[in-house]
């Protein structure tokens, strides 16, 4: 072999060193510019990867319950578990319920109808004149001027988010303005006491659940009778009327959705309030139900309570509502006659209406009645 060590025929590699023979250890470490990224490459941008507080990503905070507003734990949902007999400890109480339904020690002084309302006495039931709302960067509600009488009921229509549900906190007080007025039955509700407020206005929420915290029907009827000063059996006869099988025994956590809203709007009316306020009043009825549902309401207005119902149900409207209020980006719109109003928005004209169009019939009764 040469004296060199080389192999014979081998010809020397570029770099000096001769071709076949073993790399020498440091040709095993990685160049810097191809070694692994560091752990300093999964931080995300800042600017780029935090949501603010108006962005519709959910992460994990929305996993945490808010203890006020919280849907009922699984243990209310599994059947045969044990369940508290009220919702919320009363130690603990609820500051959202409190805007809804008034609960005494002893019975309120028993009012009649007529006491409370006067068909077409007094002033507005409602009155809202430059409302503002804006919340964190949002402009919920921009100018907006409402004004419903005693014995009118009006629909609020829109899109999600245009600002229904906030018109209708403002109203009840658990939305405070961020300029203009908001009166309700003759009271600034955000500066007026729970018990004092709910005597002029009722809210049945969207959640009706955050209405009812009684382990039996039998038991929210009769605490309603007597936060209302009702006669006893008050609230039962409209729970029957609305959905006639709902039995006394039954927990308020094993109704069905159409149920629970049933059972919420009967509260509600037990109290017979001046001016009454319904978000999404029919989901979850069916068409049988939200008939009665019609039925309870005309009287209702008939018997000089303003009505003010935000909805998406558009025969709902066309049934029930002298007047249609549109809404889009927390602004009015349109605010009109329904007839008027429905007719010129295909986006929110009944079936009637747009099959039969050019005629201005909007339900099937008045179909009938033009063809009788």
């Amino acid at each position: 072999a040469p004296a060199d060590g080389r192999v014979p025929g081998a010809a020397p590699a570029p770099d000096g060193r001769t071709a076949g023979t073993a790399p020498g250890p440091q040709t095993a470490t990685p160049a810097p510019e191809t070694a692994t990224p560091g752990p300093q490459t999964a931080v995300p941008d800042p600017e780029t990867a935090t949501p603010g507080p108006q962005t519709a990503v959910s992460g994990p905070q929305r996993a945490v319950p808010d203890p006020e507003t919280a849907a009922p734990g699984p243990q209310t949902a599994v059947s045969g578990r044990p369940r508290p007999a009220l919702r919320h400890p009363a130690a603990a109480g609820s500051r959202r319920r409190s805007f809804f339904r008034r609960r005494s020690s002893s019975p309120s002084p028993s009012l009649s109808p007529s006491a409370l309302l006067p068909p077409g006495a007094g002033g507005p039931g409602a009155e809202v004149r430059s409302l503002s709302v804006r919340r964190d960067r949002i402009q919920a509600l921009c100018q907006v001027d409402l004004t419903v009488v005693p014995g009118e009921t009006v629909a609020l229509m829109g899109r999600n988010g245009a600002g229904k549900s906030t018109l209708l906190g403002a109203l009840v007080g658990l939305v405070e303005p961020s300029a203009g007025t908001v009166l309700a039955g003759g009271l600034v509700p955000h500066r007026t006491p729970p018990r004092d407020l709910l005597r002029q206005v009722g809210l049945v929420p969207q959640d009706p659940r955050d209405l009812l915290y009684a382990d039996t029907v039998a038991a929210e009827c009769a605490a309603a009778d007597r936060d209302a000063g009702a006669a006893p059996g008050t609230c039962r006869a409209l729970v029957s009327g609305l959905l006639p099988d709902i039995a006394d025994g039954t927990h308020p956590r094993d109704l069905s959705e159409g149920q629970c809203l049933a059972l919420a709007l009967a509260v509600i009316l037990t109290a017979r309030p001046p001016l009454l306020l319904l978000d999404e009043p029919t989901r979850g009825l069916d068409y049988a139900a939200k008939g009665r549902l019609v039925t309870v309401l005309r009287e209702l207005a008939a018997e000089g309570h303003a009505i003010v119902l935000a909805t998406h149900d558009v025969e709902l409207a066309a049934e029930l509502a002298h007047r249609v209020v549109l809404l889009a980006d927390g602004e009015v719109i349109a605010d009109g006659p329904t007839d008027d109003i429905v007719v010129s928005s295909p986006s929110f004209a009944p079936q009637v209406t747009k099959i039969l169009a050019p005629q201005r019939w909007l339900t099937v009764t008045e179909v009938r009645e033009a063809l009788a």
